[in-house]
């Protein structure tokens, strides 16, 4: 039964193909009367209430400013249709027909969030969606916290020395931890750990770390349900003998929709947090190679893994920006300075000072990733490019399919594993 319908694919295929057709059925239903007053009074009020309602909700986002990027046209029309089947049973007269008319409104606020969900590519499966547990979760407390160790290979590679056992699992396991701010005070939600087959065995191979972050808004869960973490490092293992880099995935932001620009400043000791509680965590809790770190991310992850390489790189030396900023923003430079660093004798040059591109250090690499259709990030993204490559930095441009959504984050991890492996002493370096 999960497998038919949780872990059913949300994004393409026969579930949302069939809500989708009940939605527009739905739709119709709700919007097409046999009235003649329903055509020249009704719906054009109806049409005017749900134009106020999208303006309304315009000029709130554009205040608020609770996500860091515009709203595409699609999630506007989407959106718009939930809008209009909402106002349009709220229209009706008849008893019978406003039964009717829950079940219709229902089918297509189903439909909207299937839809708008297909943009970002948030949640895969139903599962992700109601949030039940994964399949391959396991208590981070039942995991052995030392194993004799397995040599590395004469070219100081993992995967030269490693040898697979017989026992060897099949798939990682996933665990949510609590990593506390204890350097930073940052007030951090709980992590989440992939652990790749390899690290289950004994002995066990001292794998590199890398440091994953999502988006905003969001919660680290996202990495492992949208992103389909496991998924893609169960697969990288598989090709590798059980080997993989352990993820850990840490909160950046506090809460859903706070975004502390992964800085040092009065929003929050971020960048402390990720450069010093983290590792931190990592050397007490889990047996990994303590000199081979890299830090990654999606959208607002991206923006802070470029952060973190240009502003710790005795941590951070490798990065993977995928769909990042050209520099931390809550909107337009000004505002960013103000609201972050305001408190300073010097609000623009505290800024400046941690600006990725004011001030490359020698000696790191990265990978920049984006969508081909992306409009927003691309330029940005070129931007980063050109500085690193100026500044005589090992750092690409990836282009994949897609705008800015979790598909991009997906294929973007995909394509750069192999190099990441390299950077950090997993596989031989080919040169």
């Amino acid at each position: 039964m999960r497998a038919l319908f949780l872990d059913s694919p949300l994004l393409f295929g026969w579930l949302p193909t069939t809500l989708t057709w009940l939605g527009i059925v739905s739709l119709v239903f709700l919007l097409v009367r046999f009235r003649r007053g329903w055509w020249t009074r009704r719906l054009p009020l109806v049409v005017a209430i749900t134009l106020v309602v999208l303006g309304a909700a315009a000029v709130a986002l554009q205040v608020l400013q609770p996500f860091p990027d515009p709203l595409g046209w699609r999630v506007w029309l989407w959106s718009g249709l939930a809008v209009l089947a909402l106002v349009a049973a709220v229209a009706g007269r008849r008893r019978w027909w406003r039964l009717l008319s829950v079940l219709a409104v229902v089918l297509v606020l189903v439909t909207a969030g299937i839809k708008i969900n297909a943009v970002y590519a948030y949640r895969p499966t139903l599962a992700g969606v109601f949030g039940l547990p994964a399949a391959n979760a396991i208590d981070f407390a039942a995991v052995p916290a030392a194993l004799p160790v397995a040599a590395p290979g004469p070219d100081g590679s993992v995967e030269a020395g490693w040898v697979a056992p017989a026992d060897l699992p099949g798939t990682g396991r996933v665990a949510t931890v609590p990593i506390p701010g204890t350097v930073s005070g940052f007030a951090a939600r709980p992590a989440e750990v992939y652990l790749p087959p390899a690290y289950l065995v004994s002995p066990r191979p001292l794998l590199p770390v890398l440091v994953l972050v999502g988006g905003q808004p969001g919660d680290p869960a996202d990495w492992l349900v949208a992103g389909e973490l496991a998924k893609i490092m169960d697969a990288f293992a598989r090709a590798h003998a059980g080997l993989a880099p352990i993820v850990v995935v840490p909160d950046a932001t506090g809460s859903a929709f706070a975004d502390p620009l992964c800085l040092d400043s009065r929003l929050g000791n971020v960048q402390t947090y990720l450069a010093e509680d983290v590792p931190a965590w990592v050397a007490t809790h889990l047996q990994a190679d303590p000199n081979r770190r890299a830090i990654g991310g999606f959208s607002y992850g991206g923006t802070c893994s470029l952060q973190l390489a240009a502003n710790r790189p005795d941590v951070y030396p490798t990065f993977l920006d995928m769909s990042g900023q050209v520099e931390p923003s809550l909107g337009t430079r000004e505002q960013t300075v103000a609201a972050a660093f305001g408190d300073r004798p010097d609000p623009l040059a505290a800024f400046r000072a941690v600006n990725p591109l004011e001030h490359l250090p020698p000696g790191i690499a990265g990978r920049v990733v984006v969508g081909r259709e992306d409009e927003i990030y691309g330029p940005q993204a070129r931007r980063v490019v050109d500085a690193a490559r100026a500044a005589g930095l090992d750092v690409t441009l990836s282009l994949v399919a897609g705008t800015h959504s979790w598909t991009v984050a997906k294929d973007g991890l995909v394509a750069e594993l192999p190099w990441i492996a390299r950077r950090t002493g997993l596989l031989p370096d080919i040169g």
